[in-house]
């Protein structure tokens, strides 16, 4: 049983600039990806403009009864967010791992070009340890 179904990483403008499915049931082909990830960051807008709190950074995590949906933002404005089990408490951790991976083999790569699609081995097989290690850490709970 996979903790985290996918992940999206989306740039500030609302592109999906990286999408990695985990999950063995309903996976989503390109267009519905890319809808999911424009839907999400309207919505984050969206919430941070009619929030009754001022300051408010948007939605960090929608609960559903059959999935979690958890989101990081960065200072940026680059969202990561995962569809994950319902009940994953831990996601945020994971979020900040995967951020400081797309800091470390991402934008230090000097191919890269900013707001673009990742395209990054390392970034890929250091995405795939991190969530391994988290699902044997699930586990192990």
């Amino acid at each position: 049983m996979a903790a985290i179904y996918s992940l999206y990483i989306i740039n500030k403008s609302g592109g999906l600039i990286f999408y990695k499915d985990y999950g063995s049931a309903g996976r989503m082909d390109t267009n519905d990806s890319l809808r999911l990830a424009s839907l999400w960051h309207s919505m984050h807008a969206i919430s941070q403009q009619l929030s009754p709190i001022s300051g408010c950074s948007g939605i960090e995590l929608l609960e559903a009864d059959t999935f979690d949906l958890h989101c990081f933002q960065t200072l940026t404005g680059t969202k990561f967010f995962a569809v994950s089990e319902p009940g994953t408490l831990h996601m945020d951790n994971l979020l900040k791992h995967i951020y400081e991976l797309y800091t470390d083999y991402v934008l230090k790569n000097p191919f890269y070009e900013m707001e673009m699609p990742i395209r990054c081995e390392l970034f890929d097989i250091n995405l795939s340890q991190a969530v391994q290690k988290d699902r044997v850490a699930l586990l192990g709970r």
